[in-house]
């Protein structure tokens, strides 16, 4: 064989190698998205073979003075009554915040699990603690319902006189 057909076989050989080499790579990416199919059905399937959990709310975190390990907590559970309950030792003890929504062991009545908020993320951040705090200027794009509402209801009450000094009677709001 000549130096030519050498180096040609050598170049067909090495394109075969990268090749396979590819398909050796795209077949670890695919058997890496099944493992973690097969990890999550099997997730799913220890989660309907385990028994039922109540969910409820943290009302109180309690720390235990004899120990710092065990935390228990006042919990409202969703049935209604309200239980001091341990804390699972998996859990980060430092989430369980007053109000947070957890899922309770239905047999040891422990904390398992935290849960997500009820309400969409984005509304529980619109929703204020005190709504004496919000004013007008906090409301955007409404300039002519706001002239309204205050001629209505917010000018009878803070400025009496004008209505007496035109002769008029302010106008009532029904609530």
């Amino acid at each position: 064989m000549d130096r030519e057909s050498l180096i040609a076989s050598f170049l067909k050989k090495q394109k075969e190698h990268d090749d396979l080499e590819q398909g050796v790579k795209a077949m670890r990416f695919k058997q890496r998205d099944l493992d973690k199919d097969y990890a999550l059905t099997e997730y799913h399937l220890t989660a309907l073979q385990s028994i039922g959990q109540i969910v409820g709310e943290v009302l109180k975190p309690l720390e235990n003075d004899k120990c710092t390990s065990i935390i228990a907590d006042i919990i409202k559970a969703s049935s209604g009554p309200r239980y001091v309950v341990n804390v699972r030792t998996k859990l980060d003890k430092s989430k369980l915040v007053v109000g947070s929504r957890v899922s309770l062991n239905m047999t040891t009545l422990t904390i398992m699990k935290i849960l997500p908020r009820e309400v969409d993320p984005q509304v529980y951040s619109m929703q204020s603690e005190n709504p004496g705090e919000i004013g007008f200027n906090d409301i955007g794009g409404l300039n002519d319902q706001i002239r309204v509402l205050r001629e209505t209801v917010e000018l009878p009450i803070t400025n009496p006189e004008l209505f007496k000094r035109v002769g008029i009677k302010p106008p009532k709001v029904l609530f």
